[in-house]
């Protein structure tokens, strides 16, 4: 098998579990359940908002510092913005017993 090849399906392996982890962040967030799993849910977005306004906060500082355009690819915000939420997710559900 050629490198090129493995490094391609490496790649698009690693695009497709990106969109899987945005779209479970989406199923995750619109679904229900008792008061525990949403308290889980809740401090999950909570730490995942904090961390993206504060990712945005420095991109803009740097931008402004650098005197450019601030340039956001939404793919890659929406892939750290997921992972982010599921790491957290994974956290509050180890700490709070999901």
């Amino acid at each position: 098998m050629d490198t090129l090849t493995l490094f391609l399906g490496i790649f698009f392996l690693f695009l497709l579990a990106l969109i899987l982890l945005d779209i479970a962040m989406i199923v995750s967030l619109m679904r229900t359940g008792d008061e525990r799993r949403q308290l889980i849910v809740w401090k999950a977005s909570a730490f995942t908002l904090l961390s993206t306004v504060g990712a945005l906060a420095i991109d803009i500082v740097g931008s402004i510092a650098r005197h450019e355009a601030m340039q956001v690819n939404p793919f890659i915000k929406l892939s750290v913005t997921a992972t982010v939420y599921f790491l957290a997710l994974m956290y509050y559900r180890k700490r709070y017993g999901d």
